[in-house]
């Protein structure tokens, strides 16, 4: 049975339940709702003390809800996200480094070249006379090549919501755009088409690209020892310092296992397998890079000197990282941009006829599809 609570003033509308088992199983001992209330209130404060009829009973349910399966309240804890973003690491070491770069104030530059040779027929030459012989006059004979900086882009509108909550995120994405600037531009110096951006040194308008004919009997989808020495001997001597190789990655396990009789021309670092890679192929640096095209086709490997490819970038420039909220303002967004100015192309437009023989050298040699 039950009686006016004694302390009714505390808690109105409450009453004292008699202290019987089956009050007990019922109510958990609460004298009403009020108090098992109170209970809870003292438990969740701080130093407060847990009420021992809180945890009277208790027994696994057979349904309740958790934070392991969304839409039984997963989905109402918010979620958090670490400050590093994880990404591939799959930047590129610049190309742009190792070309003959050219900085300029405008947006233009005009190159004047001589591509004669001291053995050739025109240009300036030099002949044997003899005593009061009347010496034969030459002049120059340059082109002009007209480079003209084009603009590379990248921009990424963000919500203000995102960016207020993701602090990282700003950071994260100027670091994306300057790396996609970074890959857009190598793959431009290797394979652009020189209409709207740089005249790639694989390109077909290049004039001075030498291609390699492969062996006869050659299996598909093969770089094999005699296409290497074949294109070794196409450079130019005086270029073979600071020439490199510049390879789809797919070619590497053709070149660990590459010899000539029992001769490895592989070599990693310190000639040791520990250390590779890093490697080296006929003594010259070996570049793996995306840029290059799938093994077998034409492009999927270059031997060249990058400093017989000019560029021209804005002077003092660099990749210019710039944020606007003004753009999408109605939006309740803000746009991050990166913006380079850059143009390319190789110094010379054609190939040079060596004084004897007929194998045509450059600067700037491929090897043909397999």
């Amino acid at each position: 049975r039950s009686m006016p609570a004694a302390n009714a003033a505390d808690l109105p509308g409450s009453s004292i339940i008699l202290d019987t088992t089956e009050n007990r199983q019922a109510t958990h001992g609460f004298n009403g709702f009020g108090d098992f209330l109170f209970a809870v209130r003292n438990a969740g404060m701080q130093g407060g003390r847990t009420d021992e009829r809180l945890g009277y009973g208790a027994a696994a349910p057979g349904t309740y809800g958790n934070e392991n399966v969304g839409v039984d309240g997963g989905f109402a804890v918010p979620m958090e996200f670490a400050s590093e973003i994880v990404s591939h690491a799959l930047s590129e070491d610049s190309f742009l480094s190792m070309c003959d770069d050219n900085p300029v104030s405008g947006n233009s530059m005009t190159f004047p070249s001589d591509e004669t040779t001291p053995w050739g027929t025109d240009g300036v030459r030099a002949y044997w006379e003899g005593e009061a012989d009347t010496a034969v006059g030459t002049k120059p004979k340059l082109k002009p090549n007209l480079m003209r900086l084009n603009k590379l882009m990248g921009l990424v509108p963000l919500t203000d919501e995102l960016i207020e909550d993701a602090a990282t995120l700003p950071n994260y994405v100027n670091g994306k755009l300057s790396e996609s600037i970074r890959w857009k531009t190598n793959d431009a110096i290797i394979n652009g088409t020189g209409a709207g951006q740089p005249m790639g040194l694989g390109s077909s308008a290049n004039g001075a690209l030498v291609t390699i004919t492969k062996e006869v009997g050659q299996a598909a989808s093969t770089f094999v020892a005699a296409n290497a020495a074949k294109m070794f001997a196409r450079m130019p001597g005086p270029y073979l310092n600071g020439a490199v190789w510049l390879v789809n990655p797919e070619i590497l396990p053709q070149l660990i296992t590459m010899v000539i009789g029992n001769q490895p021309i592989w070599t990693p670092p310190n000639a040791g397998l520990k250390d590779a890679p890093g490697d080296m192929l006929l003594g010259k640096p070996i570049i793996q890079t995306q840029a290059c095209q799938a093994l077998s086709a034409k492009g999927d490997v270059y031997f060249v000197n990058l400093k017989q490819y000019r560029t021209i970038t804005k002077r003092g420039a660099g990749i210019q990282l710039a944020q606007s909220m003004h753009l999408y303002f109605d939006a309740g967004l803000t746009a991050f941009r990166a913006t380079f100015r850059v143009d390319g192309q190789p110094k010379f437009k054609s190939s040079i006829t060596p004084a004897k023989g007929s194998a045509a050298l450059s600067p700037y040699v491929t090897l043909e599809a397999r």
